[in-house]
């Protein structure tokens, strides 16, 4: 018998939506204060879904310039605070995300974002792009002293959902969604539509998502149909 709420846990950027033109901007905005120009482009958003410190590493490497990890942390700052002017220009959900994500909500799965992005940024762009009411629970990558691929943000993130991870999943699209998701022994699906496309199933995820049309199905695989989910659709027909 499971034990706990039925939950879907999501990764926020490069999962849910496309965040990485503005984030590629506020990390530009950091070199341009610097006088060095804008050295990171649109092929770099796979760096950007790793997050801003691995943005500016990328940046000072193309440089030809060695910045140690003080001086990122500083120009991490500063990051922050050109992304937190500009949030929400370019960023977009992926086709058919708010769509699923209220399926899921209507079987009757507790939805949960766990992310690396700190957790007011998250959350304000979640209400921005219209979802945040849709979550039970937000973890980001301030909530803790650790950030994925620890597992620690997860097992939150299931617990503030009312989940346990016997039944859970997280969706996400990077090597740290799923190092979480093994580690806190919950299974992993990844999205082919980010910046890797299918060469992403090299991580060997139980699942891979090639559309959100496909969640719904993909969370009964791994998570199993929330209790009194069949009646509810009987009832609607």
């Amino acid at each position: 018998m499971l034990q706990g709420r039925p939950s879907v846990i999501f990764d926020l950027d490069g999962t849910l939506a496309d965040t990485s033109a503005d984030l590629l901007a506020a990390a530009n905005a950091c070199f341009r204060a610097m006088g060095a120009g804008e050295p990171l482009g649109p092929g770099d958003a796979l760096v950007a879904f790793h997050g801003g410190k691995a943005m500016l590493r990328a940046g000072f490497a193309r440089l030809g310039r060695e910045e140690d990890e003080a001086g990122i942390d500083r120009w991490y700052l500063r990051l922050l605070e050109a992304y937190d002017g500009a949030l929400s220009v370019h960023t977009r959900l992926y086709p058919g995300a708010a769509k699923a994500l209220g399926r899921l909500q209507g079987a009757g799965y507790a939805l949960a974002v766990c992310t690396n992005k700190p957790a007011g940024l998250a959350d304000r762009l979640l209400r921005e792009l219209g979802l945040r009411d849709l979550f039970v629970a937000l973890v980001g990558g301030d909530t803790l002293a650790v950030r994925k691929p620890d597992p620690a943000p997860l097992r939150l993130a299931i617990e503030q959902a009312g989940g346990a991870p016997s039944c859970s999943m997280i969706l996400g699209d990077t090597a740290s969604d799923l190092g979480a998701g093994r580690a806190a022994g919950v299974p992993v699906a990844l999205v082919t539509f980010g910046p890797e496309g299918r060469a992403i199933g090299r991580l060997g995820p139980e699942a891979m998502l090639d559309s959100f049309d496909d969640l719904p199905a993909v969370a009964r695989r791994l998570v199993g149909e929330p209790r009194g989910a069949a009646r509810r659709t009987a009832g609607r027909t």
